[in-house]
């Protein structure tokens, strides 16, 4: 990560916390038709995150373990090729990979939560995203190292194309600059086909609000 100047109380390994001027206004997966606000303080970053498309909280923190730095936040989304069943059966089936990406080992096999070692469930439900009927699935999750934090599947039909179903996972790990949780929903219900003017319910922007 990039030294932080003396004195600066930044908390980030990136270059900067500061979104350019010029940055999107909004997270696109092109491949699956969807589009969504990007909220206050995030960004959809350079580098590819678990190849899929995603967006970031422009803030983050040094990991509990092993050094590197963590996002506070994070939503991915992505085609579920293997996907079999209903939207709640795939949800269901998708929440526990989802809790592992985020919260366990990565690609090159480390841990920097020290891995996922319990979790709860908080809620699972249908919900409505870019018009689509979907479910979703959301966890507290407990690691080895550190806070936990959350976690959350949603699954529904891809608004384009023969409607293969599409998997958003969203990740935010506690803390104090932890996005609060109800910014899972305002997200989810913001979701809308690429090119269309209103999501599920959402305006054009969303406010940060953290909790803590």
């Amino acid at each position: 990560p990039a030294q932080q100047p003396p004195g600066s109380d930044a908390p980030t390994g990136k270059p900067s916390d500061a979104v350019p001027a010029d940055a999107p206004a909004e997270f696109v997966d092109q491949l699956n038709g969807i589009s969504m606000p990007l909220p206050d303080g995030w960004e959809v970053p350079e580098y590819g995150v678990f190849q899929a498309a995603a967006m970031t909280t422009v803030a983050d923190f040094r990991c509990p373990e092993g050094g590197r730095y963590c996002d506070y936040g994070k939503v991915s989304s992505r085609t579920l090729t293997s996907g079999r069943g209903t939207p709640e059966q795939m949800a269901k089936d998708d929440i526990a990979e989802a809790a592992e990406e985020a919260f366990g080992k990565d690609s090159l096999g480390v841990a920097p939560y020290g891995g996922v070692t319990s979790h709860k469930v908080l809620d699972q439900r249908q919900a409505v995203a870019a018009g689509r009927t979907g479910y979703l699935v959301r966890w507290q999750v407990t690691t080895g190292k550190g806070q936990g934090g959350y976690v959350q599947s949603l699954v529904f039909p891809s608004p384009a194309g023969d409607g293969a179903p599409v998997t958003v996972r969203f990740a935010f790990a506690a803390g104090e600059g932890m996005p609060k949780l109800s910014l899972m929903d305002e997200i989810t219900r913001s979701i809308r086909p690429i090119g269309s003017a209103t999501g599920g319910g959402v305006g054009s922007s969303i406010a940060p609000g953290q909790d803590g």
